[in-house]
């Protein structure tokens, strides 16, 4: 009986999933002196590769960069054909292939050797060409492809690219990289935003409602108006937050209190203590409180100075959400 779509896409899950978590087995003396390899380099990581492993490769390289790692791709036939000028004195190569045998790599391995650079095999056979001739080898050997012919490069490709997570994870936390280098390399999109994108880049250009503890309930209700932010805050004389009141607050007001007269006060009627943030702090931070309070506005604070509003509709328009 033939298996169904579903049952086809499981197995090719299972059989990928093996391959990874055979990987652990791989995780030896070899692959930590990769690392330590790699975190001493001078140069770059030249990563080479043929079919579908130069493939795995790109990504590797684009991970590599991403992360802290200088690393550039040679494609294995364009080097034995003038792209070989690539790679320098400090460079560490790395060559990724699933049977280390293939024409190209034959030809590449030796002119590495030449050169002299430390040669770092990604290799699916142990007693391949490429394994034995390289100076570290990480083996990337699965059982079976999740091909039902067991020839397209699936698991065999799943798992090198693993391997190279791998490896540049543990290079990260070598070198200690953080969010705040990593929000270098990643300046665009959302993405860079939720890394570099304060509060204070945010509240500044929204309206700064501000009341007295001694102003009406008529002032209050003005001010929230007029600055369209759907609160204010209550400043002291120094301009120190004394608490905020929100459209909230009078709904619950008038909805409790059927005596509405002109000796109410914002000091009546005000949330104390509320919730705050300092500018300096990342945008995306903001957000935490907000969804964590189940609210849609932060007053903006210096040292217990009211600076102005956060709302969550400046995060939505960001992109952060």
């Amino acid at each position: 009986m033939k298996p169904t779509i579903k049952q086809i896409a499981l197995r090719t899950i299972e059989l990928e999933s093996l391959a990874i978590a055979g990987l652990a087995n791989y995780i030896n003396e070899d692959f930590e002196k990769a690392v330590d390899t790699i975190s001493r380099c001078k140069g770059r990581v030249v990563f080479s590769g043929i079919g579908k492993s130069a493939v795995i490769a790109q990504k590797i390289v684009a991970t590599f960069n991403s992360t802290g790692t200088p690393s550039i791709f040679m494609h294995a036939a364009d080097a034995i054909h003038g792209d070989l000028g690539i790679v320098q004195q400090d460079d560490i190569v790395v060559i990724i292939s699933k049977s280390g045998e293939s024409p190209e790599i034959k030809v590449l391995v030796p002119l590495i050797r030449n050169f002299g650079n430390t040669l770092i095999a990604i290799a699916g056979n142990d007693q391949s060409y490429l394994a034995r001739r390289s100076d570290i080898l990480l083996n990337t050997t699965v059982d079976q492809e999740a091909c039902p012919n067991n020839l397209a490069p699936t698991s065999s490709t799943t798992a090198q690219l693993v391997m190279g997570d791998a490896l540049a994870v543990c290079l990260m936390e070598e070198k200690g990289f953080r969010s705040d280098d990593f929000a270098r390399f990643h300046p665009g999109g959302a993405l860079g935003k939720k890394l570099y994108l304060r509060v204070s880049d945010l509240y500044i250009n929204n309206e700064k409602p501000e009341v007295t503890a001694n102003q009406s309930l008529k002032e209050v209700i003005m001010e929230m108006t007029r600055k369209r932010l759907g609160v204010t805050a209550v400043t002291g004389d120094n301009k120190e937050l004394l608490g905020i009141i929100t459209d909230g607050d009078l709904r619950r007001m008038l909805k409790n209190d059927l005596t509405i007269n002109d000796s109410i006060t914002a000091s009546d009627i005000m949330t104390k203590n509320p919730k705050t943030i300092q500018a300096d702090q990342l945008a995306v931070e903001a957000l935490d409180l907000l969804r964590k309070n189940e609210i849609t506005q932060l007053a903006v604070v210096d040292n217990g100075v009211y600076l102005g509003i956060i709302h969550l509709h400046d995060l939505v328009k960001e992109g952060i959400i």
